[in-house]
């Protein structure tokens, strides 16, 4: 039974951050995110449906509307959000996909969570969706939502983003459910990445472990389910930000004023540096910290002119590594003021905290120096940020090459953060450039960041899941 919904996304969480007062009473405000921003008008436009968790255990919500969009809340219980979220989601695929920068686990009951919960998502999706809809399904928490879903629902256009990066076929060989995922995601019409390099690495795990047969980026579903043969288009989308937003904001008298302000309660360095994160192992944080702090210690940088900001947004803090990683960078970043700092002048200012997006810009359009510089990362769209907060064209980008925006933004510094004496190379060129220079490389990454924004990004993957084969009606 069909929906009434042309345009359905099925994301982990819905776009909006839900509050119950202490009389039961339910309100709402829409979250921040660059992928409300994309994807708002074309669900306003196509009175479009969006399934989702509401972010709270055990919360049973009925579908409501919120800034023209249909919110059709998926619960999860405790026992759900322990095994589906924080383990298979965030202690297994997550460790997997980047790098194994820690150790990923395999648990099956974490896995009998993902399925179940997987399920619950494709039956609320094909429960809205009209004949014929088109079905977006986002990000590496719902791989198995395709498959299910087309199982339910042949006649539905479905495709999948993934937001982080794909790892290698040796790495993904690790998991013990790998075909299974495979097989998941293959139930879309469009998988889109990040990279090409992901994208590939896709491909090859399709030939490892599958028997359908693929040609250049087409792959090919044999009669299955008492259906005809499909072809599947897996393709590079690499994502963006609502760019001219926040050139807008960087431009305002108040954002201005904010960050000089900023400046001044800094000390007013010669030379202020910022690294922004999510505290995530996955981030580098740990190794931009060790090479400022060596840079202050062999006196190639000092202190008070040179500082650097670290703002490190809460995450993901009831799962073990996090809390040593939090544990950890606190020591260093002690340690290091403790021997270079002074008596209200700091070397480090480390903020582990979450700021208003309108501090964050100022922040940008204090900072001399952006040090995004992480291990691994799908794409990193606090580099886009940055360079979008810049119409001054002052300031430099220095970019781990293991970012997915570093394919994008080759005119920043690109860096190897493994390599401690090569970020701070970069750090000190990053500090002395000649302003023409700055400039020079600034203008040329604007230019990619503001032509190539967040809902150019969904039109394109839109464009080419919109061209597909309608699917037959029966199953």
């Amino acid at each position: 039974m069909s929906g009434t919904h042309e345009f359905v996304v099925v994301a982990n969480r819905l776009p909006v951050d839900i509050r119950t007062d202490a009389d039961g009473e339910i309100s709402w405000t829409t979250s921040p995110g660059g992928l409300v921003t994309a994807l708002a008008p074309v669900m306003q436009s196509q009175d479009g449906a969006w399934v989702g968790w509401s972010g709270s255990a055990d919360q049973s919500l009925d579908p409501f509307e919120a800034d023209g969009m249909q919110l059709v809340p998926v619960p999860l219980s405790a026992k759900e959000v322990t095994e589906y979220y924080e383990g298979f989601s965030n202690a297994t695929l997550w460790p997997l996909y980047h790098d194994v920068i820690v150790e990923p686990q395999f648990h099956r009951i974490w896995w009998n969570s993902y399925v179940e919960v997987n399920k619950r998502f494709a039956e609320a999706a094909a429960g809205v969706a009209a004949q014929s809809a088109t079905v977006w399904v986002q990000d590496y928490q719902l791989q198995l939502v395709p498959e299910m879903l087309r199982r339910l629902r042949p006649d539905v256009r479905i495709g999948f983003f993934d937001h982080i990066p794909f790892p290698p076929v040796e790495l993904f060989g690790q998991l013990p459910w790998r075909q299974r995922v495979i097989e998941g995601l293959l139930g879309a019409d469009v998988i889109g990445f990040q990279r090409t390099g992901d994208a590939a690495n896709f491909l090859r795990a399709v030939r490892r472990f599958t028997d359908h047969g693929t040609r250049g980026q087409r792959i090919t579903i044999g009669q299955h389910w008492n259906r005809p043969e499909r072809h599947v288009r897996v393709g590079t989308f690499p994502i963006s930000i609502d760019s001219a937003k926040v050139d807008a904001l960087a431009r305002t008298e108040q954002i201005e004023q904010r960050a000089a302000q900023l400046r001044a309660e800094l000390g007013d360095p010669d030379v202020l540096m910022l690294g922004v994160d999510r505290l995530d192992y996955t981030k580098g944080i740990r190794h931009r910290i060790k090479a400022f702090g060596e840079l202050v210690a062999e006196k190639k940088m000092t202190v008070p002119r040179t500082a650097l900001v670290q703002v490190a947004s809460p995450s993901r803090e009831q799962v073990e590594q996090y809390k040593t990683l939090r544990q950890e960078v606190e020591v260093m970043v002690g340690n290091i003021n403790g021997d270079h700092g002074s008596w209200g002048r700091s070397a480090i200012y480390y903020m582990h905290h979450s700021y208003p997006f309108e501090e964050m810009v100022a922040l940008f359009r204090a900072a001399d120096v952006m040090l995004v510089t992480a291990l691994r990362d799908g794409m990193n769209l606090v580099a886009k940020e940055y360079v979008a907060a810049r119409p001054d064209l002052g300031g430099v980008l220095v970019l781990s090459e293991f970012a997915g925006a570093a394919d994008e933004l080759g005119q920043a510094l690109l860096v190897n953060p493994h390599d401690i004496e090569g970020m701070k190379a970069a750090m000190i060129k990053a500090a002395t450039m000649a302003p023409a220079e700055k400039r020079r490389r600034m203008r040329t990454l604007r230019k990619r960041v503001l032509e190539n924004d967040v809902q150019g990004w969904a039109q394109k993957f839109l464009a080419v899941l919109q061209n597909m084969p309608q699917r037959s009606t029966h199953v």
